[in-house]
C-alpha cells in the first residue's frame, strides 16, 4: 500500500460533486442492497470520473451497465 501511495502516477478518485446522484443512478435501477452497496460506490465513482474500464475479477461489477468491466485474467 505504501508503494502505491508513493507512486507519482497515482490518482485517487474522490467522492466529488455529483457523487450522490451517480450513486442513486446505480443503486435504484439495479435494486442494489447489502454488501453490494460498496461495489455500487466504486462503480459510481468510476463513472463519475469517466473511468473507461475497470479491471477486476469480481463478476458482481457486471451489474452496473454504465461501467465497462474487464477481467484481466481472461484473454
Amino acid at each position: 500500500m505504501e508503494t502505491w501511495l508513493e507512486s507519482p502516477s497515482l490518482v485517487l478518485l474522490p467522492e466529488s460533486e455529483g457523487y450522490w446522484q451517480q450513486l442513486r443512478a446505480v443503486l435504484i435501477p439495479g435494486h442494489i442492497g447489502g454488501p453490494q452497496v460498496h461495489d455500487a460506490r466504486v462503480a459510481a465513482i468510476c463513472v463519475l470520473h469517466a473511468v473507461e474500464e475497470l479491471w477486476t475479477v469480481d463478476r458482481d461489477f457486471g451489474r452496473f451497465p454504465a461501467l465497462t468491466v474487464r477481467n484481466p485474467l481472461v484473454g
